[in-house]
């Protein structure tokens, strides 16, 4: 069965940015945050993972930084980026808990349960 993609734009409405390819994240392992109608977690953040997200992530039961190589999961690490389900990641941010969001890697389906503000708030700052 073949899933068909939501249209690949990022919260401005611009063309959807890479998230990150090492590791290879997305709901289709294609390095994007690209979305459909089958991805119930809504996995359209992208984040930079920090210490804190991960024991965060483990503590409320998804743990990302043990390897699971049987799935082919490196497991994750501060710095690496991630495309997050974007209910965890509110709540995550409900809890002080939220890492970084790269906006232009991030889905604007995940504007369906956060606020703009919300993530801008949390944006990853400009490169000098």
């Amino acid at each position: 069965m073949a899933f068909v993609k939501d249209p690949s734009l990022n919260i401005f409405g611009e063309a959807l940015q890479p998230c990150s390819t090492d590791p290879l994240t997305g709901f289709f392992r294609d390095g994007a945050c690209e979305t459909c109608t089958e991805d119930a977690g809504s996995h359209t953040v992208c984040c930079v993972m920090t210490a804190e997200f991960l024991a965060y992530s483990k503590y409320v039961g998804n743990d990302l930084s043990t390897p699971r190589p049987e799935y082919g999961f490196p497991g994750l690490k501060p710095g690496d980026g991630w495309c997050v389900c974007a209910s965890r990641w509110l709540q995550a941010a409900e809890e002080g808990a939220a890492p970084l969001v790269n906006l232009s890697a991030t889905h604007k389906r995940a504007l369906d349960i956060i606020p703009l503000e919300m993530l801008e708030a949390h944006a990853v700052p400009p490169s000098a």
